[in-house]
């Protein structure tokens, strides 16, 4: 059944899906790159910084070394010597340790972007499962860490060994050299098997990083029925938004129909657009559209206006400039003020009329 379900994958990932996906951390991502990053930067530190440790480890070695005369065997001073050679080994191997954690992050947002996912971090208690865990350890994905990890040391091992060759030539001349000449041969020795196998894994990671990416489209892919069921979804939840922008449309355009009474007069460009204008010289510093419609709406504004004996004055550019350039609830803009009170003294002269 689940070989069926996994032929019946076909269709690509949606956004939806990927946007889930990364929501709970499963993405793309390679740990051979973080631990091949991670080697390069240590390696970095330590061709950098590499003489100033070895010259400090050496200097405190030296002055403990020297001391080792007045030493007492007591609890103070052993506490002592340890809390110094804690702090002296933490100092020197500081740099390394911040290199190992800028690499590491530094790997995983190249991969992956900054993401912080609490799922991911979650305790999953599943895996106590014995069984589930014994699934795990035969399945096919740990068969091919396996194959992985054998590559890995077969690299490794395969770089170590012809730079330990190429290098045994000069291993005669080492009868006469000084410790420092020789633990300088063999710390640049050491240095070049870590560059090169450094590069071996860097290339083994590019390859892992391209599986990664395309089991993770692989895993991600959808059925049929899961596309449509999420197209249903989706067109669910745009039929509901498009229910309530329906649902307060008509609610504004019932306030606003209920402020028609309360205007000082519609202008109407005959049929098509209607205008309520409300203006009050005591309250307003001046006029406001608090209506205005086209159409269907144009009409009913004209019928309550009639109703409530509201004047309607036809002036179809003033009406067409108040539509296009006046939102309702809003002051007329001041190169209007000169037609709007033309109407307005219009209005008033009827009703003293």
């Amino acid at each position: 059944m689940s070989a069926q379900n996994e032929q019946e994958r076909t269709e690509k990932p949606t956004l939806k899906r990927r946007t889930e996906a990364r929501r709970k951390g499963n993405v793309a991502h390679s740990a051979e790159i973080s631990s091949a990053v991670v080697l390069l930067f240590s390696l970095l530190v330590f061709y950098f910084a590499g003489p100033w440790m070895c010259r400090h480890l050496t200097a405190f070695m030296r002055e403990m070394l020297q001391g080792m005369g007045a030493f007492r065997m007591d609890d103070a001073s052993s506490a002592r010597l340890m809390g110094e050679v804690l702090r002296h080994t933490a100092w020197v191997l500081l740099p390394l340790m911040l290199a190992a954690w800028a690499g590491g992050i530094a790997a995983n947002v190249a991969q992956v972007g900054f993401l912080i996912s609490g799922e991911a971090l979650s305790p999953k208690f599943s895996k106590l499962n014995p069984l589930e865990g014994i699934k795990r350890f035969v399945s096919l994905r740990s068969l091919v860490e396996l194959v992985k990890s054998l590559v890995k040391i077969l690299t490794v091992g395969a770089i170590a060994y012809i730079q330990i060759r190429r290098e045994a030539q000069s291993f005669p001349r080492l009868i006469d050299a000084g410790v420092g000449d020789i633990l300088v041969i063999m710390g640049r020795g050491g240095l070049w098997i870590g560059l090169y196998a450094c590069m071996g894994l860097m290339f083994l990671a590019g390859l892992d990083y391209l599986f990664q990416r395309w089991r993770h489209e692989r895993d991600l892919r959808m059925t049929r029925q899961e596309v449509r069921d999420e197209t249903r979804q989706m067109e669910g939840d745009q039929q509901i938004k498009a229910r309530i922008r329906r649902t307060q449309m008509e609610m504004s355009r019932r306030r606003m129909m209920q402020t028609i009474p309360d205007a000082s007069v519609i202008v109407a460009n005959p049929e098509h657009l209607a205008i309520a204008i409300r203006y009050d010289p005591k309250k307003m510093a001046a006029p406001v559209v608090t209506a205005k419609g086209a159409d269907i709406i144009a009409r009913r504004i004209k019928e309550i206006a009639r109703e409530h004996a509201v004047p309607i004055v036809e002036n179809k550019p003033l009406a067409r400039t108040l539509y296009k350039s006046v939102d309702i609830g809003k002051a007329i803009p001041s190169d209007l003020y000169r037609a709007v009170a033309e109407v307005l003294a219009y209005v008033y002269r009827l009703k003293r009329g």
